[in-house]
């Protein structure tokens, strides 16, 4: 009967030995909890981004008043009738 008791009890312990510590056990389950929260964040992070793309997609569509902006900030544009004032600061 000692024995018995002996044999099980080190079952038991390379049965936990295999659930904590062996490959597929409960270490590589936390990694990959880990890797899917990061994976997670940067998903929002991109969706969030889209999202704006998209928005900004829409107005170019829409209207010419986002063109024109962007062609004001981006390319210096100055309509006709405009006087272009520029501003320099003494360093």
């Amino acid at each position: 009967m000692k024995w018995l008791f002996v044999i099980l009890i080190i079952l038991f312990i390379v049965l936990q030995h295999k659930i904590w510590v062996a490959d597929g056990g409960m270490s590589d389950v936390f990694q990959i909890g880990n890797e899917v929260e990061q994976q997670r964040n940067t998903n929002t992070k991109l969706k969030e981004r889209n999202q704006a793309l998209e928005a900004e997609v829409r107005d170019l569509k829409q209207g010419l008043e986002a063109v024109e902006e962007r062609a004001r900030s981006e390319l210096g544009m100055v309509k006709e009738n405009e006087i272009f004032y520029q501003v320099v600061e003494e360093q």
